[in-house]
């Protein structure tokens, strides 16, 4: 869906628009800055020529949940800088020690600035689980029905440096069949839009290339609308962050013909892209990422649950506490 057309916005020397507001502020220099085609030609040959072409090469045997070796904490940062993710494997049958175990592991890679979710317990964990009943009853996380292409917290944008800029998922029962996940890297989004027409990242980077249209949340209480960019620079960390969902109902795009062509080039891109990575995580297994793009088949039985807890830090790369 398409929102009305707003004015048009001015434009600097040559044409380009200028970059309105402090969430579409761009650097000036560097692999992200569309003027800097030395940079980005080298950022770009490194990160396709070392990305993983599949999940194994993602996987990493981790023997204590709550204290990563430093070697085994290296292989995941390894993989972080590669891909911005990472698949875990642990063998912590004990559910009390997977939770807590959980939250030590992410805090031990600089994740500890947890999101303030109306689902989470103390610690920050979600439960992803079929519910019957209760807050939770109705949104699609918590039935067994496919998900589509996102980026988690895309209905709740608040600036860059409040964005959900990392997630973990851990597995704790699988289910029978189904529950699939494909996930691709956010940086090779950007890739492949930009390389087929830098405009298409520039159209995506507009604060109000993507609005949340407001309403009610569980409990009655108001929900306004949610505007924001697609592609921003995390302010702190100066790392690419990203916003996005490809739900068809309750998202309003810019209406504007070269958004329209950037949304559509993004979902021909997570059609087939060939370094989209599938995995159905087993008991014990966890993702842990920099809040990558992914979705989820439907499944059915086995009492499926996962443990989600997600953060305003990156991976690695702490910010600043207030």
């Amino acid at each position: 869906m398409f929102g009305s057309e707003t004015e048009a916005p001015p434009c600097a020397p040559g044409g380009r628009p200028v970059r309105l507001g402090p969430d579409a502020a761009w650097p000036k220099t560097g692999p992200y800055c569309l003027d800097d085609e030395r940079a980005y030609a080298g950022w770009r040959e490194q990160k396709l020529a070392r990305h993983p072409r599949h999940a194994e090469e993602l996987l990493v045997e981790v023997r204590d949940l709550a204290a990563p070796s430093e070697c085994e904490r290296a292989e995941i940062l390894r993989r972080i800088v590669a891909a911005n993710m990472a698949v875990y494997a642990t063998n912590a049958d004990d559910d009390d020690v997977s939770r807590w175990g959980l939250v030590a592991f992410a805090a031990a890679f600089g994740l500890v600035a947890v999101e303030d979710h109306r689902s989470a317990e103390a610690n920050g964990i979600v439960r992803i689980e079929v519910a019957d009943g209760g807050g939770r009853l109705g949104y699609i996380p918590y039935t067994d029905r496919p998900i589509n292409w996102h980026t988690d917290g895309y209905y709740s944008f608040h600036g860059a440096d409040k964005a959900i800029a990392a997630m973990v998922l851990h597995c704790r029962r699988p289910a029978e069949a189904g529950g699939v996940n494909r996930l691709l890297d956010p940086e090779i989004a950007y890739i492949r839009l930009r390389d087929e027409d830098p405009s298409l990242i520039e159209a995506l980077m507009r604060p109000d290339s993507m609005t949340i249209p407001a309403g009610e949340e569980a409990g009655g209480r108001p929900r306004p609308d949610n505007a924001g960019p697609v592609f921003f620079v995390d302010p702190r960390s100066g790392a690419l962050g990203m916003r996005f969902t490809a739900r068809k109902r309750n998202v309003v795009w810019r209406d504007d013909p070269v958004v329209r062509r950037a949304v559509q080039t993004l979902l021909a891109v997570l059609d087939d892209d060939p370094l989209i990575v599938e995995t159905r995580l087993a008991a014990g297994q966890g993702v842990i990422c920099n809040n990558v793009l992914h979705d989820r088949s439907a499944f059915s039985g086995g009492n499926r649950l996962l443990y989600r807890v997600r953060y305003t830090d990156r991976v690695g790369r702490p910010g600043p506490r207030s």
